[in-house]
């Protein structure tokens, strides 16, 4: 199961203290905006998205169809595959993507701990 570019979304209490920080770390803005809350944020293949507001805990996410700058993959496995996949392994999801659709959706499962897993198809 090909489940594309990985990032970890944050929910942070400043967006402009946390992007400050980031860039200490050599993280530099990919692309979102400050005006809105949301930052996306690259160094080499690592992403990180930084999102104040936007929800309460942090989240794994992944992108099917995405690689890391966010270029559409000429095969990937789609977000509505994955998420059938997963319902025949038993998994509980939190929240669906139609499977009547095709192109961007979405759904999120909580591993045994209670992380928040996102799957965002945007293409």
């Amino acid at each position: 199961m090909k489940l594309g570019a990985f990032s970890s979304s944050l929910a942070v209490k400043d967006i402009h203290k946390s992007k400050a920080f980031y860039e200490k770390l050599g993280f530099s803005v990919f692309a979102g905006e400050i005006e809105k809350n949301y930052l996306i944020m690259k160094n080499g293949n690592a992403l990180i998205g930084l999102f104040q507001g936007m929800f309460e805990n942090n989240i794994m996410t992944f992108n099917p169809g995405w690689d890391e700058n966010a270029n559409k993959l000429g095969e990937f496995d789609d977000v509505r595959t994955i998420q059938k996949h997963l319902k025949q392994e038993g998994v509980t999801l939190q929240t669906e993507a139609d499977e009547t659709t095709s192109g961007p959706a979405s759904f999120v499962v909580l591993d045994p701990d209670g992380n928040a897993i996102l799957i965002d198809q945007h293409v």
